[in-house]
């Protein structure tokens, strides 16, 4: 990502985003441009959203995809997660952004991974709403989700492919009550292969 180091106030960086050809992350006055992503980035974020769309429809819940950004006005930041959901009426009275997701779904990059582990995920847990943060893999066929439990903790649980019938091996949302198997979210997805560590 590549800074500005002009200082922006939410509401300057909320008009000049409406207008830019580039999507920027906002980080308490200061905003990042954004990458562009790749084939199995955007083909699993696809997937996801489509199989969440059909899941929320007639429920009150909205599911978006990367193009909406999501407001944590406790740390004075704006990201755009890869998928989103928000079953809270008051997110319908902000057209750009939303404010009370319960679920945020990040598709990992290797540049980007640290940063969705670490700081943007304490970023995210300042949010009341967020029941849910998942992290998919690009790299492996595997899930992490992170939930808040009832202590206020965030508990991970791991979903990987069965190695007898990795076709049945299934993922599960708990925030929305949503269970899919890991093959559909990976449909079509050619994985990214890993760095190779060479022995001096």
């Amino acid at each position: 990502m590549v800074a500005s180091s002009q200082y922006l106030t939410p509401e300057d960086y909320l008009q000049l985003e409406t207008e830019s050809p580039v999507k920027h992350e906002y980080f308490d006055g200061e905003v990042y441009a954004m990458a562009g992503a790749s084939d199995g980035h955007v083909t699993i974020a696809g997937n996801l959203f489509a199989l969440l769309r059909s899941h929320v429809r007639g429920t009150g819940c909205r599911v978006y995809i990367s193009d909406m950004k999501a407001r944590i006005e406790a740390r004075n930041r704006f990201f755009y997660p890869d998928v989103m959901v928000t079953c809270d009426p008051r997110d319908q009275e902000t057209d750009g952004y939303k404010r009370f997701p319960k679920l945020v779904v990040e598709v990992l990059s290797e540049s980007t991974e640290a940063f969705d582990r670490g700081d943007k995920f304490a970023d995210y847990q300042t949010l009341e709403s967020l029941e849910e943060y998942v992290l998919v893999n690009t790299r492996h066929q595997r899930v992490e989700c992170f939930r808040r439990n009832e202590a206020g903790l965030w508990v991970l649980q791991y979903y990987l492919p069965e190695t007898a019938v990795p076709e049945t091996a299934t993922f599960c949302l708990e925030s929305i009550g949503f269970t899919d198997t890991i093959a559909a979210l990976y449909e079509d997805v050619t994985l990214e292969p890993s760095e190779e560590i060479s022995e001096a």
